[in-house]
């Protein structure tokens, strides 16, 4: 396995890690109700599915290509913004989508009597604005991370 592929596996799992476990925890307590259990399931599922994301969906190709377009050096804060907001369209609604389907089904199932639509619309919006600024503070310090540069 190449270095760029490691490092994308490493970029993945490390926000990933963080998207879900942070989205998890606010989606648990902007519902109002908090379990141990439940956190645990909706941040494995959410890890799950942003593991898939990660693997199925090239992020620095794409981010790379709309930098180039709109002549963007990397790094840059015009740059970051960009990359942050990509990788929000990706993972934000689709992650979001499912742990509020999951929720919506298992508490409907249980006799709550309780609208879709507005509990989507409320969290692909809480998840949007959370997941953007996560994407935006830790991108570049994963990527350090990730990148650092091995002792000679």
């Amino acid at each position: 396995m190449n270095d760029m592929r490691k490092a994308g596996i490493k970029m993945s799992l490390l926000m990933g890690g963080t998207m879900s476990f942070v989205l998890s925890l606010i989606g648990m307590l902007s519902a109002g109700k908090f379990t141990p259990a439940g956190f645990l399931k909706s941040f494995l599922i959410s890890f799950a599915i942003s593991l898939v994301l990660g693997m199925l969906v090239p992020m620095k190709k794409i981010s790379d290509r709309l930098m180039k377009k709109f002549n963007l050096e990397s790094g840059t804060l015009k740059a970051r913004l960009l990359e942050a907001l990509v990788s929000d369209v990706v993972y934000s609604p689709v992650m979001t989508f499912i742990m509020v389907y999951m929720a919506y089904s298992q508490a409907t199932a249980h006799g709550a009597e309780i609208p879709f639509g507005p509990m989507l619309l409320k969290s692909e919006c809480i998840s949007f604005v959370a997941a953007f600024i996560l994407a935006f503070v830790l991108t570049p310090i994963y990527t350090k991370l990730v990148f650092k540069k091995k002792p000679d």
